[in-house]
């Protein structure tokens, strides 16, 4: 069987699935007026259905024996309650950082979980919806580095938020130039005390923040790759041989993907909020 000649190369393929649908062209690498429309949309629809799905749980909720789907949401819930009370030691902030935690676990998994759809299914649609081919759209909001470190600079804000708020503006900034390596009773070595102290704590501060989004946006990105070769491999194999074996191709190697990255998309949305509680734990502790 003969390649279209109008088929797009393997780089192409590629290129095409990770540019972004936004506002405007991107003119260079940092622009703050460039906004991907793709990510925020997905990202706001699945963080609804979050919510109406732990609202569901709540309406429906009873006090017997529970069914399978309130069991879940209770088992989810506790679990995250545990983690929250293990790391945050404030029961009046815990009021609000457990659900918190409760929402960043459901909000990522479901935002993760969009990388278990067919590659080409939502690309496909919307440019058949658009009439443009050559449309972009790109449906993993945590494989876009603006989301995760969005999340993750909310969570700094946060923790500044919380150091203010237990220590006090004083308390802390006495934190920011005494910790870690302490200060002295010398005028000129506290001084320099201080210095280093306050550099080596915002050093900190960006480092976590950085790691933070990072983290979650390099593991969903490479799984995002690793579905494209799939595709691509699949299609390889399938052209050499019979035109049949090209979605048999995709549906066992994505299927063997597939399965292993169920366990990827959770433990990353587990690991964002463990340590989001871990940094919201730190705000609360005294140096």
């Amino acid at each position: 069987m003969a390649a279209d000649a109008n088929a797009p190369t393997a780089s192409e393929y590629i290129v095409h699935h990770l540019q972004h649908l936004q506002n405007i062209k991107q003119k260079s690498i940092i622009d703050f007026s460039v906004v991907n429309l793709d990510s925020v949309t997905v990202s706001v629809i699945l963080g609804l259905l979050g919510i109406f799905v732990m609202w569901l749980a709540a309406r429906k909720a009873t006090s017997g024996v529970p069914g399978r789907f309130q069991a879940a949401v209770e088992m989810l819930v506790e679990m995250v309650d545990n983690q929250a009370k293990a790391n945050i030691h404030n029961a009046q902030s815990r009021k609000f950082i457990a659900p918190l935690a409760l929402t960043v676990f459901v909000w990522i998994f479901l935002m993760n979980a969009m990388d278990m759809l067919p590659v080409d299914l939502l690309p496909l649609l919307w440019q058949g919806a658009t009439g443009d081919h050559h449309a972009y759209l790109r449906v993993v909001p945590t494989a876009d580095l603006s989301t995760t470190l969005g999340l993750s600079t909310a969570v700094l804000i946060l923790c500044l938020y919380y150091s203010v708020k237990i220590k006090g503006v004083g308390g802390w900034a006495h934190e920011l130039v005494s910790a870690p390596f302490g200060t002295s009773k010398n005028p000129f070595f506290a001084v320099i005390l201080g210095i280093v102290n306050l550099l080596m704590q915002i050093i900190e501060y960006v480092a976590k923040t950085v790691s933070h989004g990072m983290r979650l946006f390099g593991n969903m990105y490479a799984g995002e790759l690793v579905f494209m070769l799939i595709a691509l491999m699949g299609g390889a194999a399938a052209m050499s041989l019979s035109g049949v074996l090209l979605p048999v191709g995709h549906i066992i190697a994505g299927t063997i993907w597939a399965i292993f990255h169920i366990l990827v998309i959770t433990l990353q949305a587990f690991i964002f909020m463990m340590l989001t509680l871990i940094y919201l734990g730190q705000a609360h502790e005294a140096h």
